[in-house]
């Protein structure tokens, strides 16, 4: 038995999986690390490699500093367990990101927060302010969804898609932040960016008018943004630095 408490995934997991597995629970450990934990709510998915469109999931019971390789749960797009877990899924969480992972191509990693900061500029009206260094580098990048209330209808799935279109930073009115990408330190590096931007503008607007940033200068400033360039391993060598700082503290996410 691993530390959460569920029994470890079965000798045929391949190797590519086993590798995600870990990646994933750093994932939730960095998360933690952050500050990004909503108690046992929230969640990040990540796509299993494979023809049967299977994804790997929190445990519902636990706090991101108890995920573990082995207790991720794999689930298919209907939430069903495909491995043995003593854990339930949170039906918010397979409900959202299932869509996302069968509608989207390129998503093979889903993140969702609330962070104060990403859910009160979700809560405005005005949404994100293109006023600070940070939220110039996604011009062009970021969706918003109305909020329809707590995400458990899969009904909802298929609006929700059609708001986010390709892009990958997702503001969800009156709810938080969501981000995806082809990999899970890209669709980081993407809600990095995003939750930093929201953080920014609430400091700054509480201050009075903000110098909000012409197009032209957006446009360039995405081109130009090392959160993208593959030369700086798009978001990989910020999860490989934030990784090893989790390793010099605790390693048990990788069991």
């Amino acid at each position: 038995m691993t530390a959460g408490g569920t029994a470890p995934p079965r000798a045929e997991t391949s190797a590519e999986e086993r590798a995600l597995r870990v990646q994933l629970a750093a994932a939730y450990r960095i998360f933690a690390l952050l500050g990004w934990t909503e108690l046992i709510y929230n969640h990040i998915t990540l796509r299993v490699p494979g023809p049967e469109r299977h994804f790997l999931i929190n445990p519902f019971g636990l706090h991101y500093s108890e995920v573990t390789a082995s207790n991720l749960v794999k689930i298919d797009l209907e939430g069903r367990p495909v491995l043995p877990t003593r854990w339930p899924v949170n039906p918010a969480g397979f409900t959202i990101h299932s869509a996302i992972h069968a509608g989207i191509a390129g998503a093979h990693c889903v993140m969702h927060t609330h962070t104060t900061a990403g859910m009160a500029v979700a809560c405005g009206r005005a949404g994100l302010s293109m006023s600070n260094f940070y939220s110039a580098q996604l011009h062009g990048k970021v969706a918003y969804h109305d909020f329809e209330g707590i995400t458990v209808h899969a009904g909802e799935g298929p609006r929700l898609l059609k708001s986010i279109g390709d892009r990958p930073a997702v503001i969800l009115r009156n709810h938080g932040l969501l981000a995806w990408g082809d990999s899970l330190p890209r669709a980081f590096a993407i809600l990095w960016l995003l939750n930093r931007a929201c953080e920014i503008q609430l400091a700054s607007t509480a201050m009075g008018p903000v110098i909000e940033i012409p197009e032209d200068i957006q446009k360039k400033c995405t081109a130009d943004s090392l959160q993208f360039d593959p030369r700086f391993g798009a978001g990989q060598d910020v999860f490989d630095a934030l990784t090893r700082m989790i390793d010099r503290t605790d390693t048990s996410y990788r069991d």
